[in-house]
């Protein structure tokens, strides 16, 4: 099993920043595939960004490309979204997400490309 914990969330104002965390165990996190997910009030869980397990390959949600940015630091075992130029309509509860499955890398959009998630954080964007 893999455990997943997420931190760093909070408030933030319109135009600023916030970093969140991604703590894993259970498993070797350079196994793991990676994935930030994200659920606006009302809305279906989306995907935001994804991880490669070692060679740093990354892909985002058209929505955050050029704000967001996802990394991992293997010896840490832990992934990051650093989230920059923050809007309100970025306000969502943030989830992490792993498996160590293989798939194409379009797969990994998608939630059902993950076997663990974290309890997700929230993130509130004020204007």
């Amino acid at each position: 099993q893999v455990q997943l914990v997420e931190s760093g969330g909070g408030m933030a104002q319109a135009g600023g920043s916030l970093r969140l965390s991604c703590a894993a165990s259970g498993r070797t996190f350079s196994s793991l595939r990676m994935g930030w997910f994200r659920q606006a009030p009302g809305k279906e869980r989306e995907f935001v960004a994804t991880i490669s397990r070692n060679d740093g390959v990354t892909v985002y949600a058209e929505s955050v490309k050029g704000r967001f940015t996802i990394s991992r630091d293997n010896a840490k075992n832990t992934v990051y979204l650093q989230m920059n130029s923050l809007k309100p309509g970025h306000t969502a509860v943030y989830y992490c997400a792993a498996t160590n499955l293989y798939y194409s890398a379009s797969y990994y959009r998608k939630e059902s490309g993950y076997d663990y998630w974290g309890q997700g954080t929230q993130v509130t964007v004020s204007s």
